[in-house]
């Protein structure tokens, strides 16, 4: 078994016995065709595995084993990696990565902001070691900023932990780094980090959209290696000149994948080892399908060359990672990570082995346990010692929030009279309210776009984990915080003094503790429903996670206080209650 990233050497001398055939594989697949990442070439192979490693590859077959299956007429390929996960977004990730596994995708590279306000250094480097069990591969970034406004910031972000964040087996980059800004204005704590990251030769990934190139230049120099932020395929060229790794995305926000694909083969490229392909944090209903899987169909659909497909979902992830030793190819020494295919143009497995298990076996999933055991983290329904009252309803400050589109926010100058119970559904303000999970501090202002007519919606999930509240009736605003109280956390949706929907978030008010199947059934009925009620864009869920997004421009609403983005200059500051 892997300990830290490692075997041990008994396990090592384990591994060369069942080469000389004194200990039998634990599973042998003969006569498979499979994609050799190093020749990218098809070859025909008999590959042996004992437990989670692959022994051997090539002609010979042993005299006996566990477990045999004839591989005739499939194609195998190395299981998909996801370089850039966010497993939170109402799923936890545990049931994202057993759904994502489903369909092939048996590594993610995941982040690790929720860790950072769900739990204590300590409880979270030992949940993160928890997730060894798992069949699934799973690694962390260390993020290097909080990408939001915070009162106590250097609690969470400072030297000492973000160090030994940096230090941990399973972090294996830095960054997004959404602050760049101010690394570029003179911060050099965070260039110190950055600096310590690239000596441990780990990644530093950058959040870097619409940057031009003397900007793009400038973080090379300070150490960003990669971005997955191109919009176009010029961006994607221009980052590739510079010697950028370039995440194509296809987001449930931004799904440009198969333009960006469109505009870089007409621009002539034909080497695509600095690509990889991510689908950075897709709310539920976009995974239906899978993962990396529908991607790899996407580029091959667009004229990618197979082969460089698959690659870019696995071998190029890995290198990029300094992981080509572990994972991203079948080879002797490697994971026993693959996925085995009806056709070589299908990328979507009908058997999927992680870690030498089966998680898929000819086309049937297999019954995998729950490996984490959230109550011994105390990451549970969420409790409240406090009481709110339309006290803290009071509404009059002369800036609101105009949604533009999901993610994208300007301010505008309130001109309804927000002193009233209820706002006319004539007008587009609805009321917007950050509270402190703690009842602390308050923050009240309005929002155009988010609803035309709903009475109340709360949110225990946000990027904080504060309380989010949209609505133009406070007594269905207060409806809807006395149910998410007795829900323990969530979205709850109250009009007219009726409930709604709701989607029970009972994992610390954040994320969900059922499968995934569930999740994208009730996140498909909460956006149905805003919908309904006059939400005009394409991802309510991101659009209430991003509120506090000081990433993004131009205004937000943290624990500030309503934020200007780009003179970073606090309005109106938070009141205490």
């Amino acid at each position: 078994m892997l300990e830290n990233g490692h075997w041990r050497n008994i396990e090592l001398r384990k591994h060369v016995k069942v080469l000389e055939e004194s200990i039998a594989p634990t599973l042998v697949l003969k006569n498979a065709t499979y994609l050799n990442m190093y020749l990218n070439q098809w070859l025909t192979a008999n590959i042996w595995v004992y437990n989670e490693r692959i022994i051997y590859v090539g002609d010979k077959l042993p005299e006996q084993a566990k477990e045999t299956m004839d591989c005739t007429g499939k194609f195998l390929v190395p299981g998909y990696m996801e370089p850039h996960a966010h497993p939170f977004q109402l799923y936890n990730p545990e049931n994202l990565a057993k759904h994502a596994a489903k369909f092939g995708t048996t590594t993610l590279v995941n982040d690790n902001l929720s860790w950072l306000f769900l739990l204590n250094k300590k409880k979270a480097f030992s949940i993160i070691s928890e997730f060894d069990k798992l069949p699934i591969s799973m690694y962390w970034w260390c993020r290097l900023d909080p990408q939001t406004a915070l009162v106590d910031e250097d609690k969470l972000f400072n030297t000492e932990d973000i160090l030994e964040w940096l230090d941990h087996p399973s972090v294996i980059q830095g960054g997004e780094l959404t602050g760049w800004p101010s690394l570029l204005n003179g911060d050099d704590r965070l260039l110190y980090w950055i600096q310590e990251t690239k000596r441990k030769g780990k990644r530093v990934e950058g959040h870097l959209p619409g940057a031009s190139e003397n900007t793009l230049t400038k973080l090379k120099l300070l150490g960003v290696s990669a971005d997955h932020e191109s919009i176009s395929g010029k961006d994607v060229m221009n980052r590739l000149k510079l010697g950028y790794q370039v995440g194509l995305r296809y987001s449930s926000i931004r799904p440009d994948l198969p333009h960006l694909l469109e505009e870089i083969l007409e621009a002539g490229l034909t080497n695509f080892d600095q690509l990889t392909m991510t689908t950075d944090g897709g709310t539920p209903g976009f995974y239906e399908n899978g993962l990396m899987n529908v991607c790899i169909d996407i580029a091959i659909q667009k004229g990618v060359p197979i082969e460089d497909a698959y690659r870019m979902a696995s071998f190029n992830v890995a290198k990029h990672f300094h992981l080509e030793e572990k994972l991203g190819c079948i080879a002797p020494g490697r994971i026993a990570n693959i996925n085995i295919l009806q056709s070589k143009d299908n990328p979507h497995p009908e058997s999927v082995l992680a870690k030498g298990k089966w998680i898929v076996r000819d086309g049937e999933v297999q019954k995998l346990p729950s490996y984490i055991n959230w109550k011994k983290y105390k990451i549970e329904p969420l409790t409240f010692d406090w009481e709110m009252s339309i006290n803290d309803l009071q509404f009059s400050i002369p800036i609101g929030l105009d949604m533009i589109n999901d993610v994208i926010i300007k301010p505008y100058p309130i001109q309804t009279d927000i002193t009233v119970n209820k706002l006319p559904d004539s007008r587009n303000d609805a009321f917007l309210l950050l509270l402190d999970r703690n009842g602390e501090w308050r923050v009240n202002t309005t929002i155009r776009g988010f609803t035309k007519n709903l009475g109340g919606l709360v949110s225990s999930f946000s990027q904080t984990g504060d309380l989010v509240f949209i609505g133009k009736n406070k007594n269905d605003m207060l409806l809807a915080w006395n149910r998410l109280k007795e829900l323990g956390g969530g979205i709850v949706l109250v009009h007219d003094g009726e409930i709604v929907t709701e989607l029970p978030l009972l994992l610390g008010g954040k994320l969900f503790s059922g499968s995934m199947d569930e999740l994208i059934e009730k996140e498909k009925q909460l956006k149905e429903k805003l919908l309904e009620f006059g939400y005009q864009f394409n991802d309510p869920i991101y659009s209430i996670l991003f509120l506090s997004s000081t990433h993004l421009p131009y205004i937000r609403i943290t624990q500030e206080g309503v934020l200007d983005i780009k003179k970073r200059e606090v309005l109106f500051p938070a009141t205490m209650r």
